[in-house]
């Protein structure tokens, strides 16, 4: 609720600061005495634009500061979070709105910088303020369905999640129809290119191992006579080898006769050793650098053929094999996919049908509420001299195409004020008069389940008097017993309801016309009641008729 209003030089106010309690408080006082300004003052905190006439003359600015104590689940603690402003659960919410005389303004929220738009979420999530001229809460007719809802206590939730499913089921649908339309497009590139590719068949890294196989039959035809020499040199019972080979059984029978022997019989064993290996490996070399013209002509063939097609692809040769695997799977998922489209297609169908039956549901509960609304509302015209009036919740279908988590209805509140004539939309139809008693009715027969926990009325009693104010002071003080209720009053009878009093007057010391508000304590408040009664000069039967108020109520 709001706790405390503090004012720095709008308009008329100089320095004002204001405590608010739980409960009815009213606000009365002449008309022209400023009554209008305090409530400007508290739209500009809540997110009202900025105008620079509101600052009192020659100051460079002015300031209005609001105080809420919410509890630590209210839906605005959670928007400043998600914003990323601090704020603990146990302290006071405050903001601060600052608007220059040359037109800037800011907004401090618990004295972290924040936006404008931030500022009237936050102000429509605290406070509620009616008026004549008001056209949001409940005159704003996209409201009326959470409205309805919440009067109803009807759980949306299952619509919401079979809204998601069909949602995603249809995403998942059009996600495959538009992949197929794409493959489609390039079924008969795809064929060709696939059997190309298949047809050419290539191996991962084949590029790399036909381009060294190239290399090696030209070096081994460069080289063959150099290698063949090399050969004979060690082959043969005549070359290297076998002398070594010989030289070796010599020492081996003479060794044991000097140590010397012994040590120039190991290294020829160890040269022997390494000539084999080298005999095994000219041999090698020999095959593996072997030139065959028919099988370099064939490597040459197969290596132009992979860098054409690795050209005309725009990849790697060794990307080749790659590509035939993805595009080869491209290609059967065309036929794959229009299979698995109607699996699809079947999903979207069930989950369609889900939503339908729960938005049937919502549908049907809200039908049912509406009925019940219209029927507490009725209840409350006559009182409020509204008895010619009638109410209802207009429940209409939606077009398709605006279906959505919270169901398939249309809600909005309507009126008509005369026998016979047709309904309408509260906000066009109603007199200023009307629509605040209205409002008024709504308001106690929804019984306020929304968020905001604070709620002001200006001069929702203009016009009437009576019985019919005194009609309104009770709901009022009904309406209270469930949120905090500020009321802008001319009416004795609604300002006795209140548990509280404040006194809206106006001074001027010959210079300066100055706006003040003042808590009046008994005494006072009857005082102000009589005036109300009596106008200008307050008479006896005034105090005793303000008594009476005071007592019944």
């Amino acid at each position: 609720m709001l706790t405390g209003l503090s004012i720095r030089d709008v308009v008329l106010i100089e320095t004002l600061d204001l405590e608010f309690g739980e409960g009815l408080g009213v606000l009365t006082g002449e008309t022209g005495a400023g009554k209008s300004i305090l409530l400007d003052a508290l739209g500009l905190a809540l997110g009202v634009r900025a105008d620079s006439g509101l600052v009192r003359a020659g100051q460079p600015q002015a300031v209005v500061t609001t105080s809420f104590d919410l509890p630590a689940d209210h839906p605005a603690r959670a928007l400043i979070a998600e914003n990323g402003l601090d704020g603990e659960p146990g302290e006071p919410l405050v903001i601060r709105r600052i608007v220059k005389a040359d037109g800037g303004s800011r907004a401090l929220v618990n004295d972290q910088a924040a936006s404008a738009t931030l500022l009237r979420e936050l102000g429509g999530l605290l406070v509620e303020i009616h008026g004549q001229q008001d056209d949001r809460g409940l005159l704003n007719p996209r409201g009326h369905r959470a409205l309805l809802d919440a009067y109803g206590r009807i759980d949306t939730a299952p619509a919401e999640a079979a809204h998601r499913a069909w949602a995603a089921a249809e995403a998942r649908l059009a996600a495959a129809r538009e992949s197929l339309e794409t493959a489609a497009r390039d079924r008969e590139w795809l064929e060709h290119t696939v059997a190309e590719l298949r047809a050419a068949a290539p191996e991962e890294d084949e590029e790399e191992t036909l381009a060294a196989m190239r290399a090696d039959m030209q070096k081994g035809a460069r080289l063959a006579d150099d290698i063949a020499a090399a050969r004979a040199h060690l082959e043969g019972s005549e070359g290297a080898l076998a002398e070594l080979r010989q030289t070796a059984r010599r020492l081996d029978r003479i060794a044991p006769e000097h140590p010397k022997l012994a040590e120039a019989l190991a290294a020829v064993d160890r040269a022997v050793i390494e000539a084999a290996e080298a005999e095994d490996r000219l041999a090698e070399a020999s095959d593996a650098m072997a030139y065959d013209p028919d099988r370099l002509e064939a490597a040459e063939t197969r290596l132009f053929l992979l860098r054409d097609l690795a050209r005309k692809h725009r990849t790697d040769p060794d990307r080749l094999a790659a590509l035939t695997e993805d595009l080869g799977a491209q290609l059967d998922a065309i036929g794959a996919g229009e299979a698995g489209l109607h699996d699809l297609e079947s999903a979207v169908t069930a989950a369609r049908a889900q939503y339908e039956s729960a938005a049937a549901a919502l549908t049907s509960a809200r039908a049912n509420a509406a009925g019940r609304l219209d029927a507490a509302v009725a209840a409350e015209l006559k009182p409020l001299k509204l008895d010619a009036a009638q109410f209802r919740t207009a429940l209409a279908p939606l077009a398709e195409a605006q279906w959505g988590p919270h169901g398939r209805d249309r809600v909005e509140f309507e009126i008509s004020t005369n026998p016979g004539a047709p309904f309408g939309p509260l906000a066009r139809i109603a007199s200023g008069g009307e629509m605040s008693r209205f409002v008024l009715a709504l308001k106690v027969a929804l019984a306020e389940r929304g968020a905001a926990r604070t709620i002001v009325f200006d001069e929702i009693d203009r016009g009437v008097g009576g019985a019919v104010a005194s009609a309104i002071g009770e709901r009022l003080h009904r309406l209270a017993g469930g949120a905090q209720v500020l009321v802008v009053t001319h009416s004795p009878q609604v300002a006795a309801r209140g548990q509280s009093h404040l006194l809206i007057e106006k001074s001027h010391d010959g210079i300066v016309t100055r706006t003040g508000v003042h808590r009046l304590d008994a005494d006072r408040r009857r005082e102000e009641i009589a005036r109300m009664l009596s106008g200008a000069e307050v008479t006896d039967e005034a105090r005793a008729q303000a008594n009476r108020l005071l007592e019944a109520a």
